[in-house]
């Protein structure tokens, strides 16, 4: 049986089958709806140590913006991780102590973001070129979990290796274990590769013949056929579903039922929206309607890929600036859709 509990440490989670971390998308709103959805443990989009360590008030618990919504709980998660990005194991613990109001379930150590911004600071992707400077980070955060946040797990997220002729993840993998890390989650693609190409899920099979800690696989899982075969093939203690899940929360749902022999039935495309809708009102009670309106055009347009007449949706959804012209747009786009109050 492919869809089991897993312990992470002294974490321990009832299903395995988690929200990865994607920039630009995994706020608490996203993140509540994927719980609603059956996912089993959430993981917040990354975090800038620097940022947190200079200002924490920034994310502190009364304050109301993007940021502090990033690493908020949503009412809804029972157990979460936020991830910190950073090249500094001094920044790095202090930091992940500054979460000590959040009460995060685990924290997670970014060794696998591509993105320029990031790596030119010698974080995320290009800790993959130093494991043992990502071993020193991973320990720092250790100390502050056990001083500050009641020794909740610390985990490592890594990728493949820098480019082709640097495959280290295994040497990245246990510099993270030998620190502390209780578990290692792998996006098998390079750094060079940023999203491009196929993932080779071959590296997540042999991460997990190489180490005793459980091992989370990452990339190119966009259904419940994509997860049993990870599983099957990978013998990995959980997966992560990244930009499979965007515009597709009830991909936990589907894979839930598909690994337990349960009935499952796609949702309409009136419940796609009625979700869709609903993540909208969650994030402008977190950030206020004209924010929630910008950052949810990127997500309604997932939500709207394959929907018929979407395309007419998607042009129009790219100027609405209100709740009210959402709603307009998406119940009146089609006819046999009904407006729903909110």
């Amino acid at each position: 049986m492919f869809y089991r509990p897993i312990q992470i440490g002294s974490l321990f989670l009832g299903g395995n089958l988690f929200l990865a971390p994607v920039a630009g998308y995994t706020d608490r709103a996203f993140r509540s709806i994927c719980v609603e959805q059956g996912a089993d443990f959430t993981f917040t989009e990354l975090v800038s140590s620097e940022a947190l360590a200079r200002n924490p008030l920034l994310y502190s618990v009364d304050s109301r913006n993007s940021k502090t919504n990033i690493i908020r709980r949503a009412d809804n998660e029972a157990r979460y991780c936020v991830q910190l990005f950073g090249a500094d194991p001094e920044t790095m613990f202090k930091a992940a102590a500054f979460l000590e109001p959040r009460r995060p379930s685990a924290v997670d150590v970014n060794a696998g973001c591509p993105v320029l911004k990031v790596t030119k600071t010698g974080a995320g992707a290009a800790l993959m070129k130093t494991p043992a400077l990502l071993g020193r980070i991973v320990e720092s955060v250790v100390r502050a979990s056990e001083a500050f946040l009641g020794g909740v797990p610390v985990t490592a997220k890594i990728r493949s290796g820098w480019d082709s002729d640097s495959l280290n993840y295994a040497a990245a993998a246990r510099a993270a274990i030998e620190a502390g890390a209780s578990m290692v989650s792998l996006h098998p693609r390079t750094r060079a590769q940023v999203y491009a190409g196929k993932s080779d899920w071959s590296h997540v099979a042999d991460l997990v013949s190489r180490i005793d800690a459980p091992v989370a696989g990452s990339g190119d899982l966009y259904s419940a056929c994509d997860a049993e075969r990870m599983f099957r093939e990978t013998g990995c203690a959980a997966l992560m579903f990244a930009r499979g899940a965007l515009g597709n929360p009830f991909v936990f749902a589907e894979t839930r039922a598909f690994l337990s022999g349960a009935p499952w039935s796609p949702p309409s495309v009136t419940e796609r929206l009625e979700t869709c809708f609903r993540q909208l009102t969650l994030l402008a009670q977190d950030v206020g309607e004209r924010t929630a309106c910008r950052e949810m055009r990127k997500q309604f347009c997932a939500y709207t890929k394959g929907v018929e007449r979407g395309a007419e949706m998607r042009n129009r959804l790219v100027r609405a600036e209100t709740i009210d012209d959402y709603r307009q747009i998406i119940y009146c786009s089609l006819i046999d859709v009904a407006p729903t109050k909110t």
